[in-house]
């Protein structure tokens, strides 16, 4: 993921310190534990007490405890073993609350932990915000200032330092309960194993948990993994985005989530999300992508302006949650009838920006008309919504390689511009906004539906790729043995016809990146195609990879089979938007086949197509029940088949996925059935 540049308004403040943490009388202490591959994953929530303890077992053992108060976080990484050892948690994690040195309160836990390893030689630690355990995780460094030095005794190791400001920071103890210390080495007991009670704390602020009776209504999917990580990371304040390395707010992970969750999430928690991302918007209406808070907004102050100031830094260099932003807010405003008694209230609430939702709704408004006028005048490639100059990254796919070098996204311009425009005239001819709109910005906004109707006609053809049936063969037969797969399958699915798909991007000549890919989601969730562009896409979700999406591990997001060989290298099983399974992007493309379906106005065949795009989705989803709440999951070639695996697990994999993603517990908001029949 990237990392934030810019410098937010000075006025804004830290929404985590805005309000005391506080239980609603029916949210229970709750904890659970979850293992993907080499990592025990452990969520923990009592009172102002929220935490994640991740034990990372194999050759390479490691330690995080991330909690959701202030994005904050302690890491202990060892020198790499000799042999494979795993870790157990023997007792149960327990809520924590005690002071640090100037008396001031650390909530945490306090946990025990054993391996099997005869030595561990501790090779660092980090206590932190957790941006900075995220670049330690990945580099081995972190700045000079935050490093803490051990305190070690006979029985135990202690990690403790203040916030660089001065505020209250972070404790990380060891306390052997069987084995030795020999200086920064851990030796095991007789047992073989080495036991320890750990305990990490941190003194940020607590957030206040939005859950039980406040976050999900009788509509909800009965699935206890998704909901438990739901409620972990649902917070009045603002929905986290994933734990433990994005264990705060993301703009476009909110907003996916408020849309896919819509129907099963309870009025306050909508509006929870939707004014999370309200009061971050910049002064232009851009709606931030991730936010800098607790320590790590101090080192970014430091850099830039000198001072140890904790104010938030926002990030606004992505281009998708603008125009998101818009469709979304009119979804809930304009569509869902339990906002029509809310509405006013929720746009006259006054944002931690010191401006109404109001205000900073019809400012995004504004922004996405600016944002759409060049093409809408003149609809060539070079007037579609671009990446920012020097900018690899602008969308969901936010890895350097994740666009395959394209420029102008397919979502972002094909689907969320339109569908933003046709949301902005809406808005307008609502009259909720009349008390932010003067004359001019009423104009404006009432032009935008003739903007939205050239963007419609003009931006998804220019992303259209076709192969034909030739080529598509002998592209299917190659991929297919390079994966070390059965072709035939594939090849069987390809019929006499050219394959069509819409482009991933297109490049900065205007040139479509010919990857087919899995944001016609998009496309099937806001906007309304032609039946022979559904058929084509239903086609797509539907087709055995490589051929289409879909494999025994479920849907791709990216299938470079039919991309040149260049292409083909920065979108394998190891690259964090290649060929993987993403959780949410399955939930998006389920609830818009869903939306199709229900339409009125679709031949017979093109709904057979749906349908039978949804029965595979929907089938390849249940098969791989166990990895449906994580961010992303790889593959493996077994005996010619494939077979999922968590991504992280091999060290030629970019990254690790978080075991506790927001955007995928989406499943919850989706009905488990196809709509029986369409709507009149």
């Amino acid at each position: 993921m990237t990392r934030p540049t810019l410098i937010g308004l000075a006025a804004l403040a830290v929404i985590a310190a805005s309000a005391p943490a506080r239980a609603e009388p029916d949210q229970a202490p709750f904890a659970y534990q979850l293992e993907e591959g080499r990592i025990l994953n452990a969520f923990f929530r009592d009172g102002p007490v929220a935490a994640h303890l991740l034990l990372r077992s194999g050759r390479d053992p490691r330690i995080i405890v991330a909690f959701p108060a202030g994005n904050s976080g302690t890491g202990l990484w060892f020198e790499p073993l000799a042999a494979d050892a795993r870790w157990r948690i023997d007792a149960a994690p327990a809520a924590l609350t005690g002071q640090d040195r100037q008396g001031r309160a650390l909530h945490g836990i306090t946990v025990s932990i054993s391996i099997d390893a005869p030595q561990l030689t501790i090779k660092g630690a980090a206590l932190s915000s957790v941006r900075v355990l995220r670049d330690y995780e990945l580099s081995g460094q972190q700045p000079a200032e935050v490093t803490a030095t051990p305190i070690i005794t006979p029985r135990s190791v202690t990690w403790q330092r203040d916030r660089l400001d001065g505020a209250p920071g972070y404790r990380l103890t060891l306390d052997l309960l069987s084995g030795r210390i020999e200086g920064n080495h851990l030796i095991a007991g007789a047992d073989g194993r080495i036991a320890v009670k750990l305990t990490a704390q941190t003194g940020e602020q607590p957030l206040t948990p939005l859950g039980g009776s406040q976050l999900l209504n009788e509509r909800a999917a009965a699935d206890g993994e998704a909901r438990r990580t739901l409620e972990f990371l649902s917070y009045r304040e603002k929905f986290l985005a994933g734990s433990w390395r994005f264990n705060t707010y993301f703009g476009r992970d909110t907003l996916m989530t408020v849309r896919l969750l819509m129907p099963a999430l309870r009025p306050q928690a909508v509006e929870a999300g939707i004014g999370a991302v309200l009061a971050r918007l910049s002064p232009e209406g851009e709606v931030a992508h991730e936010e800098d808070i607790g320590e790590y907004a101090v080192i970014d102050h430091l850099r830039h302006d000198g001072t140890r100031s904790a104010q938030p830094v926002y990030d606004y260099k992505m281009i998708d949650g603008t125009p998101m932003l818009a469709a979304i807010a009119g979804r809930w405003l304009l569509d869902d009838p339990r906002a029509r008694l809310r509405a006013a209230a929720f746009l006259a609430q006054d944002t931690t920006a010191g401006r109404s939702n109001g205000a900073a709704l019809a400012a995004n408004l504004q922004r996405v008309v600016m944002l759409g006028a060049r093409f809408s005048a003149n609809p060539r490639p070079a007037n579609l919504v671009a990446l920012r100059p020097g900018i690899n990254v602008g969308n969901w796919r936010d890895s350097e390689d994740g666009l395959g070098g394209g420029r102008y996204p397919y979502d972002v311009n094909a689907v969320l511009m339109p569908a933003a425009l046709l949301t902005a005239a809406r808005l307008e001819a609502s009259g909720l906004l009349d008390p932010w709109l003067d004359k001019a910005a009423h104009a404006r906004l009432r032009g935008a539906a003739a903007m939205a109707r050239v963007w419609e006609a003009k931006a998804p053809g220019l992303f259209h790729c076709a192969v034909s049936h030739t080529d598509a063969a002998m592209a299917v037969a190659r991929a297919a043995g390079n994966a070390g797969i059965d072709p035939a399958p594939a090849l069987a699915a390809i019929g006499g016809k050219p394959l069509r798909f819409p482009a991933l991007a297109l490049d900065a000549s205007g040139r479509p990146v010919p990857v087919a890919n899995s944001d016609i989601g998009f496309a099937l969730l806001f906007a309304s195609p032609a039946a022979s562009q559904l058929e084509d896409m239903a086609a797509l979700i539907a087709r055995p990879f490589p051929a289409g999406l879909m494999t025994a591990a479920g849907m791709l997001t990216a299938n470079p089979a039919f991309a040149p060989a260049d292409l083909q290298s920065r979108f394998s099983p190891a690259a964090y938007h290649g060929m993987v399974v993403w959780s949410w992007q399955q939930a998006l493309a389920l609830a818009g086949l869903d939306r199709q379906l229900a339409r009125g106005d679709l031949p017979a065949r093109t709904r057979a197509a749906l349908t039978a795009a949804r029965r595979a989705l929907a089938g390849a989803i249940a098969a791989n029940r166990q990895w449906r709440n994580s961010e992303l999951w790889s593959w493996q070639a077994e005996g010619g088949t494939i077979t999922p695996k968590a991504f992280g697990a091999s060290s030629a994999d970019a990254d690790e996925s978080n075991a506790a993603q927001l955007w995928s517990s989406a499943l919850l908001g989706i009905a488990r059935d196809a709509p029986a029949k369409p709507e009149r």
